[in-house]
């Protein structure tokens, strides 16, 4: 059976993630220095001593995660793994589709922490405070979760933001329209719908300022053909093309987070185990809640980074 990477989201940050890579390989302490002098700051003391609250924003956090999966990346590949013999397809959630694009050589290091805090940024400033919202439906079916999105967002937007699978959805767009949304999900038999605690609407049609800065950010910056094909977010389908892998990267600032079919498609196509390369173990959860047949691993530690490696030998 064929292996996958897959690569955190937004989300997965914790103050202190990736300083064990960093201890224990120089190649992985190297990436920090890279994101550090790429951004001419020391995020990387952000990342390892905080404070959280400053780490979470989505300036902050969106580069943060992307230098811990990469660390993890180049750990493994100082101790001989190749991506391009033993790893079949590679994947993001979200920000995660650009970590998986740099660890697939498709940008480097240096020009994937600035385009990140771009995106970050852009996706910031694309909606003023206060004025989008996020919501979480659990346990409801897709059909009635459009439904009320499309009811609630008659005068304005809201629209299905991530299908994470395993029954839940994420709902975002204007504020109103989003409270609205989740009551009515409420009313349609939805075991939870909760309010998220986030800074904009992400991946909806809201971001399309976003979409504008990063169509222009990707153009200037040099793309190579990935080692390994990468499966999109938004099409959840594999690509090499670095036109098309940048059209997608654009289109996936306002499109749908689509991980439940990600997931599901890996499975389809010969996938037996996901490898989660960086902080945290959201997307290990969400696969074995969407596949139970597809095995799962995490590599955000060192000790993580060896047992793959003897895994993988």
């Amino acid at each position: 059976m064929a292996v996958a990477f897959t690569f955190p989201g937004q989300g997965s940050q914790a103050v202190g993630m990736g300083k064990d890579l960093a201890d224990a390989f120089p190649e992985a302490r190297r990436v920090f220095q890279e994101v550090d002098d790429a951004l001419g700051e020391s995020l990387s003391g952000l990342i390892w001593e905080g404070p959280e609250e400053t780490l979470t924003l989505t300036a902050n956090a969106q580069p943060a995660l992307m230098a811990v999966s990469l660390a993890a990346i180049r750990a493994l590949e100082s101790r001989g793994l190749s991506l391009k013999d033993r790893v079949a397809y590679v994947a993001g959630h979200s920000l995660g589709e650009y970590s998986a694009l740099a660890a697939a050589g498709f940008v480097s290091v240096a020009d994937v922490a600035r385009l990140l805090r771009i995106r970050g940024n852009a996706m910031q400033a694309a909606v003023p405070a206060g004025e989008g919202a996020m919501a979480a439906i659990i346990g409801l079916e897709q059909a009635d979760v459009e439904a009320a999105c499309a009811e609630a967002g008659k005068s304005s937007v809201c629209q299905i933001a991530n299908d994470n699978g395993g029954g839940q959805l994420v709902i975002s767009g204007a504020k109103a329209a989003v409270e609205l949304a989740a009551r009515l999900c409420t009313e349609k038999g939805a075991k939870r719908a909760l309010m998220l605690q986030v800074s904009a609407p992400f991946h909806s049609a809201l971001m399309a300022p976003a979409a504008d800065v990063m169509r222009e950010a990707l153009a200037g910056v040099a793309r190579n053909a990935p080692v390994v094909p990468v499966v999109s977010n938004v099409s959840v389908t594999p690509s090499s093309d670095p036109g098309e892998i940048a059209r997608r990267l654009v289109d996936q600032v306002t499109g749908r987070v689509r991980w439940r079919e990600t997931v599901e498609w890996f499975g389809a196509n010969g996938v037996g185990t996901l490898y989660e390369i960086g902080a945290g173990k959201v997307l290990s959860g969400l696969a074995r809640r969407i596949n139970r047949d597809i095995a799962t691993a995490s590599v955000g530690t060192a000790a993580e980074v060896e047992a793959t490696l003897a895994a993988l030998a």
